[in-house]
């Protein structure tokens, strides 16, 4: 018997909003976007990871109640959530390209650690480290 992790998640405000940045700057694509009422279960992957995705959804029923809802939004936005890691083959490079389709970093390319990162936040403020694969 196989087992694994097939998706992980991340609260965003806005998930036509997130599609944009996931898809339109991270070069993302859509794995899932279905719908059962209020409720959408949007999945993204990156081109590479066919066997992953990354869930992007709004907290709000039918999970949380109104109250728990605004508190996920309120610790997401502040950037408190722990960051995703974007594993690139050129740091300086995927730094560059990002940030001339508009995304906002919050640390330039460093060499750290034997290797190269870099730090961005998504719309919602869903943290991000980038850093450069070992070679």
């Amino acid at each position: 018997m196989s087992q694994g992790i097939q998706v992980a998640s991340v609260y965003v405000r806005d998930q036509d909003e997130a599609l944009e940045f996931y898809v339109g700057k991270l070069g993302f694509r859509v794995h899932t976007d279905a719908r059962n009422g209020n409720f959408r279960w949007l999945t993204v992957q990156h081109p590479d990871q066919p066997s992953f995705q990354l869930g992007v959804f709004t907290p709000g029923p039918p999970m949380h109640d109104p109250a728990t809802a605004q508190a996920l939004q309120a610790v997401v936005a502040k950037g408190a959530m722990p960051p995703l890691v974007l594993v690139v083959d050129d740091c300086r490079a995927a730094y560059e390209r990002l940030r001339d389709k508009g995304v906002e970093f919050t640390q330039e390319p460093v060499d750290r650690y034997g290797a190269v990162d870099a730090g961005f936040r998504d719309p919602s403020g869903n943290g991000w480290k980038m850093i450069e694969g070992r070679r």
